[in-house]
């Protein structure tokens, strides 16, 4: 732990009137109790990056995929699940852009993209 992560450390464990080594265990605990929403919040950035690339890998696939079905619905063919088949994917579209958004933000010390 470097000095700024110290201080950060201890400001905190004083703002909630607690010692560090209370501090410190109730966090531990409170992290060991839900390992995914751990495992995000301590996600390198370069990982966070990482997904978002392979998100944008799948979401290319889908683009080929919708070509196809295109490409079929013009020679006739039927489609009954396309409507919420395009509308998870302009969901998911959505997500991965908010999640780019709030990673630069983060990048840019928390201003909205």
């Amino acid at each position: 732990m470097n000095d700024a992560e110290f201080k950060r450390f201890t400001d905190a464990a004083s703002h909630c009137e607690m010692s560090n080594a209370a501090f410190l265990a109730y966090a531990v605990d409170k992290a060991a109790r839900d390992l995914n929403r751990t495992a995000a919040e301590i996600a390198t950035e370069r990982q966070v990056i990482d997904e978002l690339f392979a998100a944008r890998r799948h979401l290319g696939r889908i683009h080929g995929l919708f070509n196809q079905v295109a490409k079929a619905l013009n020679s006739g063919a039927d489609a009954p699940h396309l409507d919420p088949s395009a509308k998870a994917v302009r969901s998911a579209a959505r997500r991965m852009e908010d999640a780019a958004d709030a990673l630069l933000a983060h990048r840019d010390g928390g201003a909205p993209a």
